[in-house]
């Protein structure tokens, strides 16, 4: 669960979706960003500490990568809650389906 609190965190986050598309230097992460390069360091070494992130030296460029295996026990957490809302917004659905039904129609003016 201390995925979970890594990801409030929305450059975090953002880093996570950016390395969901494959392996990225820490440079190439750092451009990308309106923060300074330490600000973003600090950032991958949390995720890092949480387990979302593994990092790898080729020669002088640091590259990192997504390990899913935190959000997998995300995922797990949140399993419960998904029919919950899946049934809320069902009954959303529906409302609004009535709604279209009872609104009068309007003509051209």
């Amino acid at each position: 669960m201390e995925a979970l609190t890594a990801l409030a965190d929305p450059i975090r986050r953002e880093i996570v979706a950016l390395l969901a598309g494959g392996e990225v230097s820490a440079g190439e992460l750092a451009r990308r960003f309106p923060v300074s390069r330490p600000a973003v360091s600090r950032h991958l070494r949390v995720l890092r500490e949480v387990g979302l992130v593994q990092a790898r030296v080729e020669g002088r460029r640091h590259l990192y990568a997504l390990d899913p295996a935190p959000l997998r026990e995300l995922d797990a957490w949140l399993e419960p809650y998904r029919d919950l809302w899946a049934q809320r917004l069902d009954a959303l659905d529906t409302e609004i389906a009535r709604g279209r039904r009872a609104a009068p129609e309007e003509g051209p003016r």
